[in-house]
């Protein structure tokens, strides 16, 4: 068998400089994964993974990820039993696989297109609103094909992906703050369908709601 290397957080960035990562799945801290994006474009980086392990190379989200890949080693090597008395002994979190719930958003502007910063700094401030992208092109004056493929070359995220990410964003604040019911919450960040938001913010952190807001909101724990 051949040597296996593991990487913790940001130590990715070591393993995709010697090239050791293109064309692998990797992980890394969320707060770096645009920077790892556009530094690794060979790379096939899954940033809101705990962790990963291709062809022999394992790889780590944020910080004290590191935890989950040690478990995952020991019940890789060691078996299952082994990796769970682990988890006990060290009050360790067994089977975590996303790191989605721990990510802020805060848009990608480090790009140098000022209409398409116009672009987001307006759906950041009317994401409330039906957001329609035809509306958009007018307003800035620029075709809507045009607006679509400069959108997505500046962030990496289409018009509607990024509209749903300010969106959900916007809902995880009210979640973690107050006390409102998850209905209201979704129709202060301007959705009507109470399935589709439910499943949208799903996709993007990982967990429902309902959830986020027991994990994050200590007025509704302590209640």
């Amino acid at each position: 068998m051949g040597t296996e290397i593991a990487s913790l957080c940001v130590a990715a960035f070591f393993l995709a400089e010697t090239g050791l990562l293109d064309g692998k799945q990797c992980s890394t801290h969320w707060i770096h994964a645009e920077n790892f994006k556009s530094r690794y474009p060979k790379a096939n980086l899954l940033p809101d993974k705990i962790l990963t392990e291709d062809s022999g190379i394992y790889t780590s989200g944020g910080a004290y990820s590191y935890l989950n890949l040690l478990l995952y080693l020991v019940e890789k090597y060691a078996g299952r039993e082994m990796a769970i008395l682990t988890s006990k002994a060290f009050m360790i979190d067994m089977d975590k696989a996303e790191q989605s719930a721990f990510r802020i958003f805060e848009g990608q502007k480090s790009h140098e297109d000022p209409t398409v910063k116009k672009v987001q700094e307006y759906i950041e401030a009317h994401f409330q609103e039906k957001i329609n992208v035809d509306n958009l092109a007018n307003r800035f004056a620029v075709s809507r094909r045009s607006l679509e493929r400069r959108f997505k070359k500046a962030t990496n995220n289409t018009i509607s992906q990024y509209t749903q990410r300010v969106k959900v964003e916007a809902a995880k604040r009210s979640l973690e703050t107050s006390r409102e019911k998850v209905g209201e919450v979704m129709y202060e960040v301007g959705y009507s369908d109470e399935k589709a938001f439910r499943n949208t913010f799903k996709k993007i952190t990982g967990i429902s709601p309902v959830q986020y807001r027991n994990k994050y909101n200590r007025a509704r724990v302590t209640a």
